[in-house]
């Protein structure tokens, strides 16, 4: 099973040295700034391989003094190129982020785009860590990182069949608008299967009724006969299709058919993959307990918050997920109270959907919470986030703690709420 610790953030000492990098696909950028804005080390460049880094790390012996006195500061961006540079570095040196308010690629003080100065934004990202505009660089565990592929992979690939889906539905208004008198739901493997051989009214008519009705035995045996396919022949013969660019469309047809076809068994695939780690995560299996999580839900949340450890209170949780309430203000203008819908969207989504699963359940006490608040007066709206917000501290604490799930003792904390 993944590791599931994660790299401690580690303690502020009396910083000599801040070392900004600015990182590229190939190679990096790096320069050495004191803590009164003197350069010891100009920018210089050196190669994202294991040679560019023991470059890098003897340039730094050379400065004599201990690693916790040196800090990094590393450009904000994407994994793809922050994480070969920012896990050699974590061995050895503690990393920081340039703040997500903070925009690497232009310098206010030069206004000059960083990807145009010679020295890339090395010194930028120096300048903001000394200055203490930076984040300690949460690198998440092995673990957290499978769960976070796998699921982000699964919400584009679902993604993906809903748009595959729509494609079909679109180009059957066109090429055969009566298929669906028969087929109610053409994404269905049946209808795959039929649309991939007769892609259009004009391909179902002459159809030959034996081979038809042969395809659809194999599919769906005892449930479409005879009758079924001399159906889709009546009304191929009778379909009001114009036959507009009749083989593009058909080639799409079957392209997009099997397109949906294969992206569902993907998506089979990666959810066997999904259970399976969730049954080998003694961190999952309190949440798995829970009639309002389902097993998606509860990968995106291991996935998602990551290593708990690092907060220090629950509000930084909510926090942290976006669920936590801000009213913008100025002078005697007072805004609405809206979420600050900061981090993942992905988790307030799920966490939205399991609240409405919650409603619906008469035995949930999440149900209840969002039933109780109602009465009193709290608008639906306000009481679903309430509920989204009972559901992440619940979630959060038996991650922590592992504890067995006990829906009676979150009734009573929910009706005390």
């Amino acid at each position: 099973m993944p590791n599931e610790t994660s790299s401690p953030i580690p303690p502020r000492a009396e910083l000599a040295y801040v070392v900004g990098i600015d990182i590229g696909m190939e190679s990096c950028m790096m320069c050495c700034l004191t803590m009164d804005k003197r350069k010891v080390i100009k920018p210089s460049k050196f190669s994202n391989e294991a040679d560019g880094f023991e470059w890098l790390f003897e340039h730094l012996d050379r400065l004599k003094t201990s690693a916790d006195q040196i800090l990094i500061g590393l450009e904000a961006t994407s994994r793809d190129a922050r994480e070969p540079v920012s896990c050699p570095l974590e061995t050895r040196l503690s990393a920081v982020l340039v703040a997500s308010g903070t925009d690497p690629r232009l310098c206010p003080a030069e206004g000059i785009a960083c990807e145009n100065r010679p020295s890339g934004c090395c010194d930028h990202c120096a300048g903001l860590a000394r200055d203490g505009e930076a984040r300690f660089g949460y690198i998440p565990s092995d673990q957290v990182v499978t769960y976070r592929e796998l699921t982000r992979l699964y919400q584009q690939l679902t993604g993906e069949v809903v748009r595959y889906k729509n494609e079909i539905h679109a180009l059957l208004v066109v090429l055969f608008p009566e298929f669906t008198q028969v087929f109610a739901d053409p994404s269905r493997p049946s209808a795959l299967t039929v649309l991939k051989a007769y892609p259009s009214a004009q391909a179902m008519q002459e159809a030959e009724p034996k081979l038809l009705y042969q395809i659809l035995r194999e599919q769906c045996p005892g449930r479409y006969g005879r009758k079924t396919a001399d159906k889709l022949i009546h009304l191929a013969k009778a379909s009001v299709s114009g036959g507009v660019a009749i083989g593009a469309r058909s080639s799409s047809m079957r392209i997009l058919c099997d397109q949906l076809e294969h992206t569902q068994k993907n998506l089979e695939l990666l959810q066997q993959e999904i259970e399976r780690l969730l049954d080998s995560d003694p961190k999952a299996r309190s949440l798995l307990a829970m009639s309002e999580l389902g097993s998606m839900t509860v990968a995106v949340l291991r996935a998602e918050l990551g290593d708990l450890d690092r907060f220090a209170r629950m509000d930084q949780v909510v926090a942290y997920v976006g669920l936590d309430l801000q009213v913008k203000q100025s002078g005697k203008w007072k805004g609405q109270t809206k979420l600050s819908k900061r981090g993942s969207g992905h988790v307030r989504r799920i966490l939205y959907l399991a609240a409405l699963r919650s409603m619906r359940l008469p035995t949930s006490p999440f149900g209840i919470f969002y039933h109780r608040l109602v009465d009193r007066g709290l608008k639906k709206g306000m009481a679903v986030i309430a509920v989204m917000r009972k559901l992440l501290i619940v979630a959060a604490h038996l991650i922590q703690t592992q504890q067995d799930y006990d829906a009676s003792k979150v009734g009573v904390q929910a009706l005390r709420a």
